[in-house]
């Protein structure tokens, strides 16, 4: 929120100085053609272009806080309603943590164990909302990250699907390539590559996962995308099968990423046969 407005702020001040410099301008025109020397006009353009720029400041610092008082209540709300739906999810999981010690009863572990993962499941939307709400209201930090920690952090989180799917991933991806990059978008783009890639394979399938001269691919051996299809793919809403479960987004929220992060993201598939993700992340390689 406050860098939006330093910037709102900002580009107004420059738009101010230059209209004012435009109309100094025109004055120097008028002034030369009356023979008064050029030394004394520059006098004249120095003091007068400071002094509209800081009547301009005075009068509008005003107009400007009045303007985006509005948003820093909503964005203060919002930070204080997302903190109070956090504390008590925690809370919920530390209690039935604790619950699991004295269970022995196993359909009553299994209950436990749902309403676990639900919370987990919450916080973990909660952490989605917090990123995409500080995404608009104020500047992302990067970070130094190594790329094959966060490839193997993401493995991590579809394991259980993976061999529910009876799926192979391979990784190759060498130890020393390190990005500097946004963490959290980071991540939530290759989950939403990893998902892809089982959702869209096929049973007993394969997806490999490399790097090649700065780019990262992610290669399955799925259903493929109809060549026809391949401009459409990032389009919002978009499902290439309209029987798969979700809304047809990850690919758009990719996309998003790559394009404010400078990463080149190609599409090679054949349909019936493999789909191939290329990420080229030179730009944000350390």
């Amino acid at each position: 929120m406050k860098s939006k407005k330093n910037d709102f702020i900002g580009s107004h001040f420059i738009l101010i100085f230059i209209i004012i410099i435009i109309i100094l301008y025109l004055q120097f025109i008028l002034i030369e053609n009356l023979n008064i020397p050029s030394l004394n006009v520059l006098f004249i353009i120095l003091p007068l272009s400071l002094v509209g720029v800081a009547a301009y400041k005075v009068f509008s610092q005003p107009l400007f806080d009045n303007l985006f008082k509005s948003e820093k209540n909503l964005d203060d709300k919002i930070k204080k309603t997302l903190h109070e739906l956090n504390t008590p999810v925690a809370t919920i999981l530390l209690n039935t943590k604790m619950l699991e010690k004295h269970l022995d009863n196993d359909k009553n572990k299994q209950r436990l164990s749902r309403i676990q993962s639900a919370c987990n499941d919450l916080l973990e939307l909660y952490d989605d909302m917090e990123y995409s709400i500080k995404k608009e209201i104020e500047k992302i930090e990067l970070d130094e990250i190594v790329l094959g920690d966060s490839i193997y952090q993401v493995k991590e989180k579809f394991d259980e699907l993976l061999i529910k799917s009876d799926i192979s991933c391979d990784i190759n991806i060498p130890s020393n390539i390190k990005i500097i990059t946004d963490k959290k978008g980071f991540i939530t783009t290759l989950s939403n590559l990893f998902s892809n890639a089982i959702k869209y394979n096929k049973p007993h399938g394969t997806i490999k996962i490399y790097f090649k001269d700065n780019v990262l691919y992610i290669e399955d051996s799925g259903i493929g995308i109809d060549h026809k299809h391949l401009f459409l793919v990032f389009d919002s809403f978009y499902q290439e099968n309209i029987s798969t479960k979700g809304f047809g987004l990850g690919l758009t929220i990719v996309k998003e990423f790559c394009d404010n992060h400078k990463i080149t993201i190609n599409i090679n598939s054949k349909e019936g046969n493999y789909t191939i993700i290329s990420l080229d992340i030179s730009n944000i390689m350390i």
